[in-house]
């Protein structure tokens, strides 16, 4: 008998699906209907009732392509998680530089691979401890942050050649940066095996998240020249984490997450390539961070778009011709806008879905939140169950024994395709009506955010938008009681006075002959801010002195309100 067994040819894709409709699918729903008329992701993007071959026609074959090749949709690295899972940095921050440290320590124990520091609003904002703006809020909702000396609690006991931090913060960014150097350079570190972050993107603050200082073209031009700094001083550092996750985290749609944060891209690309720098000397370092929301396949494609996107926005836009300028690679956070206090238990399974989703879609690092981050910080306990959900994807589920595997996936392919065409088409719009800046003086990004979050809104009252324990299976039985991350009253106190210990002990002359170059630096555009800010960290300067300083310079910005 042959091997050989003759099969006829296939048919057409589009012919099978006409009939399978005429056939199959309406005697089916002549017994019971589909749920509703129409199908959309959170995204809205229409769903189809099923994809087949046919919906590959529109993504030519070499935009799928494979792992670690151009245009990396499937991927920035050929071998992906089979070389090294992703790095799981739970983020961590409160009170003192000693009770992060503390926190930093038991997630090293427990088997974190990373760091992730939150600050607290008056270091977020550029204000000391014992600012009056200050009061109440020092240490309540991440570290506070005035002075070298914390900087050096924060980091005590810490090997900063052996683990990654990444900095979570924006307005004040490159003074965290100027710290954290001098820090490393005390302690006698290689600059460049330094490795992490600082978020540094101030533009998604005019858009989303509020927390901005100086007008905008200072505040880009800051960002400059932590990127041209880094470049020459720290080959492995990512001297900025461009970030969607605000964005989304405000209200916007996954869309809007992603094209947003391409345009915001494009400003800073173009700032420092007008210092005369070459793309393929600084491209390689930048990162980015995005949130993964409930929709499981529609954060996966945009992930996939995103890369795809990117690659062809450094090579065909900006000539890049280094293959590591071209690959996007991101840090994913979970979305603390959908943790819910009813039930809060439920929130565990949510993350579970979101980290499943951000790891099939190939981030390189992950935050997973706790189950009770909807109250407060999260508690060592919710913490420590938030990494065990990251380690048990990564040690039993065994989604990483192969890279990208919805690779190739009809639905996902097709709404990959999608996401990359609808990203561009807002990025045609927002070049056509002038440009990222002059659209953030107009408020018009901020009127897509809010629009899409009022829309969200109605939709979770009129439960369209199903929220468990909210809207849909809400349950009288009360919630067991739950213990919350309390905060330490003697916070503020000691923080203030390690604060005027410092200020008490600097050097005063030297102190005023570096303030005074400093504002020559902020006056001349032409200078990169970062060398004269490591000085001044070193001798003593505070946030708030720096901060207040550059104001008498630059001024404060306040935002047009839309409505």
């Amino acid at each position: 008998m042959s091997d050989i067994i003759d099969r006829p040819a296939a048919a057409d894709p589009t012919d099978e699906v006409t009939d399978w409709e005429q056939n199959e699918v309406a005697q089916f729903l002549r017994k019971q209907a589909e749920r509703k008329p129409a199908f959309f992701t959170l995204g809205d993007v229409p769903v189809k009732r099923t994809y087949t071959a046919a919906d590959l026609a529109a993504t030519p074959a070499g935009d799928i392509g494979l792992p670690g090749r151009y245009p990396f949709t499937r991927g920035p690295y050929p071998t992906m998680y089979r070389s090294r899972t992703w790095t799981m940095r739970q983020i961590a921050g409160f009170g003192t530089g000693e009770d992060t440290n503390r926190r930093f320590k038991y997630l090293i124990a427990q088997g974190q691979t990373g760091i992730s520091t939150d600050f607290d609003m008056p270091t977020l904002m550029g204000y000391d401890s014992d600012h009056p703006m200050s009061e109440g809020e020092v240490g309540r909702e991440g570290v506070a942050i005035d002075t070298l000396a914390d900087m050096e609690a924060l980091f005590d006991g810490i090997d900063l050649e052996q683990i990654s931090v990444s900095m979570t913060i924006n307005p004040s960014a490159w003074i965290l940066l100027a710290m954290y150097i001098v820090l490393a350079q005390q302690r006698g570190y290689d600059l460049n095996k330094l490795s992490g972050t600082i978020q540094a993107d101030i533009l998604k603050e005019y858009m989303a998240q509020k927390e901005y200082v100086f007008p905008v073209e200072p505040s880009v031009r800051i960002v400059r020249d932590c990127i041209t700094y880094c470049a020459r001083n720290m080959k492995r550092y990512n001297p900025i984490n461009i970030s969607g996750y605000h964005i989304s985290e405000a209200g916007a749609s996954p869309l809007h997450e992603a094209a947003f944060t391409l345009a915001n891209l494009i400003v800073y690309v173009e700032k420092v390539l007008e210092t005369g720098m070459d793309i393929d000397e600084f491209a390689p370092r930048l990162a980015f961070f995005f949130v993964c929301q409930a929709d499981f396949f529609e954060e996966i494609a945009k992930f996939r778009a995103l890369r795809r996107c990117y690659a062809k926005i450094m090579k065909e836009r900006f000539g890049a011709k280094n293959p590591e300028s071209m690959r996007l690679r991101f840090h994913c956070q979970t979305a603390a806008a959908s943790l819910t206090k009813p039930q809060y238990m439920v929130n565990v399974v949510r993350t579970t879905m979101q980290a499943l989703a951000a790891v099939l879609g190939g981030c390189q690092s992950l935050h997973t939140n706790g189950y009770d981050e909807a109250f407060a910080i999260p508690t060592e306990d919710a913490m420590r169950m938030a990494l065990r959900t990251q380690q048990v994807i990564a040690e039993e589920s065994n989604v990483t024994q192969t890279t990208d595997p919805l690779g190739g996936s009809y639905f996902v392919e097709s709404l990959t395709t999608e996401y990359e065409r609808r990203i561009f088409a807002v990025l045609e719009e927002i070049s056509d009506r002038g440009g990222t800046l002059k659209l953030i003086s107009e408020g018009w990004f901020q009127q897509q955010i809010a629009d899409f979050a009022y829309e969200t809104a109605l939709r979770k009252q009129s439960g369209e938008k199903p929220v468990i324990g909210v809207n849909r299976l809400v349950d009288d039985t009360p919630d067991p009681k739950i213990e919350t991350h309390p905060y330490d009253r003697t916070t503020a106190e000691r923080q203030i006075a390690r604060t005027r210990r410092v200020r008490r002990e600097r050097d005063p002359a030297l102190f005023d002959s570096l303030m005074v170059k400093l504002l020559a630096v902020a006056r001349d555009d032409s200078q990169n801010i970062m060398p004269i800010t490591i000085e001044l960290v070193r001798a003593g300067a505070t946030m708030g002195d720096i901060i207040e300083a550059l104001k008498t310079v630059w001024g404060t910005y306040r935002e047009t309100p839309v409505f």
